[in-house]
């Protein structure tokens, strides 16, 4: 059966900023604590869904979340008005304030892990809400991006979304961004490729230094709510030593896209074996290892070059959607240059900058969502979050009438913050016909 992969892109939201809340993602360590540009990191995200749609990619887009989370603060014992929390909170735990002001949420690779109806045996697409369990900031996402994800996939004769699993370590899921799918037409069955960094308690095979966020036993629950055929799904380990030196997330050290998966040479466990095995499993297979004598490690980190969108053009080439760091490292150009000048399955580079977002440690790739769909399973998504020139206009000039060009620590607590997001928000579900999907809404 025809089908086309769509990207939903994630909006930055109002109050993105810099808060090295991430512990073992380097670039948001980096930059803890500089000043952010809320309004520039929005309108960057925005050009790269445009230019994307006006080149025939499906595109679409998934709104941020409602913060300062103030539901959270009082969970932990704030009480008072909003104002009042937020001042108790900064002036008592300022990292608190930090994490529920957080807008990771952007980062939509980590919302769900996707399977498309050719995969699944009732025939449905399925999506199954990330818990992100290993980090507070993240893990309070979970209810609103399930609310937000039946807003968009809402008819339920093609699409389920699943909650989150269980909020325990043995559970930790961190979507799509330890997830790939490997095949030949996005309509025809593929093989489901799921990427864990460590498997229950065993602690012996994993990182040392920076911790492994997505168990194979997340991994395994996943693909049973999916109704996954088990000659056709794959787990693998991440290699421990890449965890450790700032790979958090599969997606930064590999990306694939139909029978390609380009990948450095020492991204998973045991990676001789696991190519074997996808070749027998994949007809066509591609492997595009890179050298880690060509790229680093560590410049892969730096640049995000594995952080990039791979997507199939008209003509069966594809196009590798790049951050603009991986064009100012001279090593990492120079590779692609050559990759794209070999007459491999890679034809074109694409760079955008989005700066505000890397420094942050979120790159092309994480900031989308993948949903392989049929014509009418699209056809069945709330029309209102797909990119066009009309929605590129109304979302710019709503970023422009809410957003702040400069965001710091100090200004999190400021309720008038607060009041611009509930404002902003509530406009932007009448904009996308979301409904009622934010707790200030209910």
């Amino acid at each position: 059966m025809t089908a086309r992969e769509v990207n939903f892109d994630g909006l930055v939201g109002l109050t993105h900023h810099y808060a090295g809340l991430s512990f073992g993602n380097e670039a948001s360590t980096r930059n803890r604590h500089q000043q952010s540009n809320p309004k520039l990191a929005a309108q960057q995200g925005l050009l790269k869904m445009k230019a994307l749609a006006d080149r025939g990619f499906a595109q679409a887009v998934i709104p941020p979340h409602e913060r300062p989370d103030t539901a959270a603060l009082r969970q932990l014992g704030f009480s008072g008005s909003d104002a009042q929390v937020l001042a108790k909170v900064a002036r008592q735990a300022p990292q608190l304030l930090s994490a529920v002001s957080s807008a990771s949420a952007m980062w939509v690779a980590n919302a769900a892990t996707v399977s498309p109806s050719a995969d699944s045996a009732d025939g449905r697409v399925h999506l199954t809400v990330a818990n992100l369990n290993n980090k507070f900031h993240r893990a309070i996402e979970a209810p609103t991006t399930a609310a937000l994800l039946r807003a968009i996939f809402r008819d339920a004769r093609h699409f389920t979304v699943h909650d989150a699993l269980p909020q325990v370590a043995l559970f930790g899921d961190e979507g799509a961004a330890n997830h790939n799918r490997l095949g030949s037409d996005y309509g025809d069955p593929g093989v489901q490729l799921f990427i864990y960094g460590r498997e229950g308690a065993d602690t012996a095979r994993g990182p040392s230094r920076y911790p492994a966020r997505q168990t194979r036993e997340a991994s395994e629950a996943v693909a049973r709510l999916h109704q996954l055929d088990d000659a056709r799904t794959v787990f693998a380990q991440q290699n421990p030593a890449v965890i450790d030196r700032g790979v958090f997330h599969n997606d930064v050290i590999a990306v694939s896209n139909q029978q390609v998966l380009f990948c450095h040479q020492h991204a998973f466990m045991q990676q001789a074996q696991l190519l074997t095995l996808l070749k027998e499993k994949v007809s066509g297979f591609i492997p595009i290892e890179v050298p880690d004598h060509r790229i680093s490690v560590s410049d892969a980190v730096e640049t995000y070059l594995f952080n990039s969108q791979l997507l199939s053009r008209d003509d069966g080439k594809m196009l590798l959607v790049l951050p603009e760091e991986a064009r100012q490292h001279p090593g990492v150009w120079h590779y692609l240059s050559e990759l794209v000048e070999s007459g491999g399955p890679i034809a074109e580079l694409k760079v955008f900058d989005l700066r505000e977002s890397m420094c942050n440690g979120g790159g092309p790739a994480c900031l989308r969502l993948r949903v392989a769909m049929t014509a009418q399973e699209q056809a069945a998504v709330n029309p209102a979050v797909m990119m066009n020139d009309t929605l590129f206009t109304k979302l710019n000039c709503w970023v422009d009438r809410y957003y702040r060009d400069r965001l710091s620590q100090h200004d999190l607590a400021d309720p008038q913050l607060l009041i611009e997001g509930h404002e902003a928000l509530d406009a932007l579900t009448r904009l996308l016909d979301l409904g009622n999907v934010y707790p200030f809404q209910q």
